[in-house]
């Protein structure tokens, strides 16, 4: 339930975005089927249309206002740093993201569907004001993990005159500075933790060389090194409990 409860939050905080506007519609024709001299036309709303529409850019949606960019890099930088090439393979990697950015985002998704979602499919709140409570949320989370810096860069890029508080910051400037703000996270957690691996590989390295066996690869013998290393300090555990607790809530 809990899932399905932030797979409803999220799709109205995409509708925050793109389709401000659909609470006003009244409609579209469909089909018109007639049956001699009578007919009948049956429509299909705009919200329902524009909610189908959204769903063919979930993922990016996913990508830009959400967790998943910073653990996604995070994943893949672990990998290479392991040395194990496609294990985990691709799939993974993206499902431990997806899940991790589930966990994560579920106070902002409750807050969403109790503040929002459940007022509006209860009849208590009117789609326009579900749309902007649901926005409260998203940005105070967005606004949380996004550096000042990127903010100001961007608002120069734009031309966009000065703001009095953080509430003013229009989202076409918060979500690009928010994907700035994940990547440099992102890279700055990778670099930490390929350090580690970077030294086991250095010491192979020396020691083969001090051994005389220059044709031999020094990932060969540093992989097991590193995988034994990753297992005996129960490295999954500590990168997803590093990266949960990297995020910023009010």
């Amino acid at each position: 339930m809990r899932t399905k409860h932030a797979w409803w939050c999220f799709a109205l905080m995409l509708l925050v975005l793109v389709l401000p506007d659909l609470a006003l519609a009244q409609g579209l024709p469909l089909v018109t089927v007639n049956s001699g001299k009578a007919g009948q036309q049956y429509s299909m709303t705009l919200q329902l249309l524009g909610l189908m529409t959204v769903l063919t850019v979930l993922p990016s949606l996913l990508l830009m206002m959400t967790s998943f960019v910073r653990i996604i890099i995070v994943l893949s930088i672990l990998r290479q740093a392991l040395g194990t090439g496609q294990t985990p393979p691709n799939t993974v990697l993206v499902g431990l993201a997806l899940f991790l950015t589930l966990f994560i985002m579920s106070p902002v998704f409750d807050e969403v569907y109790t503040n929002a979602v459940a007022p509006y499919m209860n009849g208590a709140l009117a789609f326009d004001k579900a749309l902007a409570v649901a926005e409260v949320p998203v940005r105070n989370f967005m606004m949380l993990q996004t550096r000042e810096d990127d903010i100001a860069m961007f608002m120069q890029i734009g031309q966009k005159k000065e703001i009095a508080s953080a509430a003013d910051v229009p989202f076409t400037t918060l979500v690009p500075a928010f994907m700035t703000s994940e990547l440099k996270s992102a890279f700055m957690i990778g670099f930490m933790i390929y350090i580690p691996f970077v030294v086991i590989d250095l010491i192979v390295a020396s020691v083969l060389m001090s051994m005389g066996m220059m044709m031999l690869s020094p990932m060969i013998i540093s992989m097991p090194f590193k995988l034994m290393l990753f297992v005996l300090v129960d490295g999954w555990t500590l990168v997803m409990g590093s990266l949960a607790a990297s995020f910023i809530y009010k």
